[in-house]
């Protein structure tokens, strides 16, 4: 019987998650966020990251939501070898497996500023103007405040990057129409309409919603 659509859409999708492996260090860290109780992201939306950090040749990145240093592991691989990340968790103990993941990287501890406190109270503190990218895997019903704050943060060219955009695909469905998947709506409709912004919405993990500044805009 041959293949339904369905079915080559997601064999492909599985195909391009498990292009690039993750390492023992990666994969050592995603199993102390299971231990903890949070879900990092997917391998591929890692390397999306990287990427990016390295397109942009990123100095200075903003993270919020550290977990346990899985994407910021691929955020600083993909960086400048003397680039910083300044990275933002509710929780000390997830800063503090982070910092054990990044150690075992082989990172500087230079490398990494990490922040205990709500995303949206660190934020305001930081300095306009001088980041290169920031990415958010935070409280998804914030989206639309982290946007902001992003705006501001970013340099002319640089790139904001939210994780867990489409929720196993609920995000696509109308009929479903909570406060978090209504504040992801919002979020995207932002993104899509602000003339500053080229965005792009990915279909890697559980969607990444990414956009560059762009550089002819004044940032604020």
């Amino acid at each position: 019987m041959p293949d339904t659509d369905i079915g080559a859409q997601d064999r492909a999708a599985a195909f391009a998650e498990g292009f690039l492996l993750e390492d023992p260090i990666l994969r050592a860290a995603r199993a102390r966020a299971e231990e903890v109780g949070i879900l990092p992201i997917s391998p591929g939306a890692g390397a999306v990251l990287r990427f990016l950090a390295a397109s942009v040749g990123a100095r200075a990145v903003v993270e919020i939501g550290t977990g346990t240093g899985v994407s910021g592991t691929w955020l600083l691989r993909g960086m400048r070898p003397d680039g910083t990340l300044t990275t933002i968790d509710v929780e000390a103990e997830h800063l503090r497996l982070a910092r054990r993941t990044y150690a075992d990287a082989g990172m500087a501890p230079n490398r990494s500023r990490l922040i205990t406190g709500r995303g949206l109270d660190v934020l305001p503190r930081l300095t306009d103007g001088a980041y290169d990218l920031v990415f958010c895997d935070a409280d998804r019903r914030e989206g639309t405040e982290y946007l902001i704050q992003a705006l501001r943060l970013l340099r002319p060219g640089g790139v904001v990057a939210f994780a867990g955009i489409l929720i196993d695909g609920l995000a696509a469905d109308p009929a479903v129409r909570n406060p978090e998947i209504m504040a992801i709506r919002e979020l995207a409709t932002a993104v899509r309409d602000d003339a500053r912004l080229t965005p792009m919405l990915l279909n890697s993990g559980d969607g990444l919603l990414v956009a560059a500044v762009a550089k002819s805009y004044p940032v604020g």
